[in-house]
Formats: C-alpha cells, sequence, structure tokens
C-alpha cells in the first residue's frame, strides 16, 4: 500500500523536529511499503543518536537448565523433567564451561535458564557469586523478568528482596526475554506462564530503581499484527519515560523449529499456521521500533535470529548495535537450516560491521566503551559507506 504523499511529509516533519510519533503513526508507518524511505528515516534518528558507530560486545550464553515448567506455544528449547535431553547443571559444572571460556576476552556472560520446577532458590545467588568468583572482570548479564516470577514463587521473598540478593552476588543487569508481544490478545495463544506485562514491567521497574540498566525485547513475525508491535514499543516507552532504565531495544526474531524437530517432536506449536517474517519484514520491524521508541538510546541486531546479511542491513534501518559473539546459542539456534553460524569472533564482528560502512566500537554490559576500532578503509574504492542522510 502506498502513503498518501501528505502523511509521508507530515511524519518526516515530525521525525525531524523531534516530535513524538503516536500509535497511529506507528501503524501508518507499518502500512507503508516504502522500506528507502522508511529506513532512510529511522538512519536518520540512528546517526543523530549514534553517529557511525556500530557497538558490540564479546559475551557467551550460558544455560544452565532447560527442564521448565511452561510449555510456550513457540519455543523449541524447554524440555519436562525426565525427558532424555533435559539438563541441570551442577554450579561447579556452570563454571567449568564459562572457565573454559576466559582465553577469549569475554566481557559479559548471558545467562537464561527454564522454569525449573525443582531447584532450590539458594542455587541462582550461589551460581552468580560462584561465576564472579571465577570471572572477576566478567559482567553478569542473568534472568529474565519471567525467572525473577519463579524465584518469588519458589522463595516466598519479594521480587525487591531478591534483586538485592541477586545484585549482591554479581548481577549486573537482566536480560530482555519474557516480553515476546505483551497485547493479551496475542499474548494468550502464545504464552504459559504466569509473567505477563503487569509483572514484567514490575520487575523491570524495580531493577531501574535499584540502578540496573536492562534491555527490552519484543519477539515478532508469529502470529500478532503490525498493531501488537506498536502496542507493544509504546508500553515500554511509556516505562522507559518513567525510569529511564533501558538501555536498548532488541526487536526478535520468531523462529521456526528447525533442529530440535530431530528428536521427532517438534515443541514450536505455532509453526503449523506461521511463516517467518521476511527480510523486507525484518527491516520494516527495525526501522518503524527506532522511530516510535525514540528514548531509548540504542536498538540491537541479534544476528543469530536475522542471519548475518539481515543484520547487517538492519545497521542502515536503525540498529546500531550487532550483540556479540555468542558462540553458543541455544534458545532458538537453527544454524543448519537457515545458514546462520554458531559463533562469530570479535574478528568476524569487526569485518561485519566495517563491511557494511561503520565504525565498530566494543562496549561492555552497560554500554560502556571499551575500545574503539578503525572504520572501513577510506581509500578503498569499493568500501561501503552509511546511508546518506
Amino acid at each position: 500500500m502506498g502513503m498518501d504523499l501528505g502523511l509521508k511529509r507530515e511524519l518526516e516533519e515530525k521525525v525531524r523536529a523531534g516530535v513524538r510519533l503516536s500509535r497511529e503513526d506507528g501503524i501508518a508507518l507499518y502500512e507503508s511499503d516504502d522500506l528507502a524511505w522508511l529506513g532512510g528515516l529511522a538512519h536518520e534518528v540512528r546517526t543523530r543518536k549514534n553517529g557511525d558507530v556500530v557497538h558490540f560486545n564479546v559475551n557467551r550464553h550460558l544455560n544452565m537448565t532447560n527442564v521448565c515448567t511452561a510449555s510456550c506455544a513457540y519455543c523449541s528449547f524447554q524440555r519436562k523433567p525426565g525427558e532424555k535431553d533435559a539438563y541441570t547443571m551442577r554450579i561447579e559444572e556452570a563454571v567449568k564451561l564459562a572457565k573454559a571460556m576466559e582465553p577469549e576476552n569475554l566481557t559479559e556472560l548471558h545467562i537464561v535458564n527454564g522454569l525449573h520446577p525443582n531447584l532450590p532458590w539458594r542455587y541462582y545467588p550461589r551460581s552468580l557469586r560462584e561465576l564472579k568468583a571465577a570471572l572477576p572482570n566478567v559482567s553478569l548479564k542473568a534472568f529474565t523478568a519471567t525467572e525473577i516470577h519463579h524465584f518469588e514463587t519458589i522463595s516466598g521473598m519479594s521480587a525487591s528482596e531478591i534483586l538485592d540478593e541477586l545484585i549482591d552476588a554479581g548481577l549486573e543487569s537482566l536480560t530482555g526475554g519474557g516480553a515476546e508481544i505483551f497485547d493479551w490478545e496475542v499474548r494468550q495463544h502464545i504464552v504459559d506462564h504466569r509473567t505477563h506485562w503487569e509483572d514484567w514491567s514490575r520487575i523491570h521497574r524495580l531493577a531501574h530503581e535499584k540502578g540496573l540498566k536492562t534491555p527490552s525485547t519484543m519477539l515478532y513475525g508469529h502470529i500478532e499484527e503490525p498493531r501488537h508491535r506498536v502496542d507493544h514499543v509504546l508500553r515500554l516507552r511509556e516505562l522507559q519515560d518513567e525510569t529511564g532504565g533501558f538501555q536498548v531495544f532488541i526487536p526478535l526474531r520468531y523462529q521456526h523449529d528447525f533442529v530440535d524437530m530431530r528428536d521427532g517432536k517438534v515443541r514450536n506449536r505455532l509453526q503449523a499456521r506461521t511463516q517467518m517474517a521476511t527480510g523486507a519484514e525484518a527491516l520494516k520491524t527495525f526501522a518503524v521500533s527506532r522511530l516510535l521508541f525514540d528514548n531509548v538510546p540504542h536498538v540491537k541486531v541479534f544476528w543469530v535470529m536475522h542471519g548475518v546479511q539481515t543484520a547487517q542491513l538492519a545497521l542502515q534501518h536503525g540498529a546500531d548495535d550487532m550483540d556479540g559473539s555468542v558462540v553458543e546459542y541455544k534458545i532458538t539456534h537453527d544454524a543448519d537450516d537457515f545458514g546462520t553460524p554458531n559463533k562469530l569472533t570479535r574478528e568476524d564482528l569487526l569485518d561485519l560491521i566495517r563491511d557494511a560502512g561503520f565504525r565498530p566500537v566494543e562496549r561492555n554490559t552497560r554500554y560502556e566503551i571499551i575500545r574503539e576500532y578503525d572504520g572501513p578503509d577510506p581509500e578503498r574504492r569499493e568500501s561501503p559507506q552509511p546511508m546518506r542522510v
């Protein structure tokens, strides 16, 4: 659908004047089929906020258990107790695994688990303490709001007390997971745990009050419609107005269950009636998110879920962060079928960022700069340049 030229001009003027876009504006942007125009507008905003920089960090994901009481419709990670490939690491095992990653000069461990029905609450702060003792220079970015809510249930403590203890044990940031899509119209069909907008926002608000900076996410490209994405971003924007605690927004591309179905079970119950978002839909989602979510400093493209080429293009459509080196990602990873590598080294990331025409900057979990690198070689005739604004 082509957008009325008058509306196009009006939206351009709003964006360039720094006027906040409305719900109706967001829906109108999704209805535009002019991706070059959308991308250009989002690129203006990302350039105003972040210049020609693309941030990245060197991180590893650690999933200490895949045993989960929930059976969310989109999830192929969870296993029930007693299933053949269900696992739960002893803390010593998790520390040993994390310690083996040390030579890669990583700066962040990203820890997400299933909602285990039998693990005691003490397992979680103890695991952080021992990981921090083993890797004192590595930031611990751990647990979703859903997990914190689960800890309230198993410990009898409040989220405030839980966060205090986890921070004391070394927690530096929550993760952004458990958000999916907040609108109940969609959420009731995809989520099988108790943590919805009210508790997700309560827990992130508490974390922000305690001085933590956290990421925010949105799982898109399944049964939701553009209006649900707009609603999701506007809820986050309003909470950001209140707390200022979100550092980054991460649109996560919903994945079909390619790898895990090899054991004969298709755990992703949505895929029979869904198609994954195309590259163009992904780029549109990044562009509209950057334009709507005007008070979040960064927009991250998680290359594992988008593929490397779409991730590079997202940097021209509002994103300014390429995530990290990751190495192993179990939650939705479909490397064998989707063509996404399991691992990008620091050198790989530098090459990809320069190849997209940007200047790489290595950051830590709090977006403090660790090291700046040279951008693309201006002497190379074929050297790419960021979209002109």
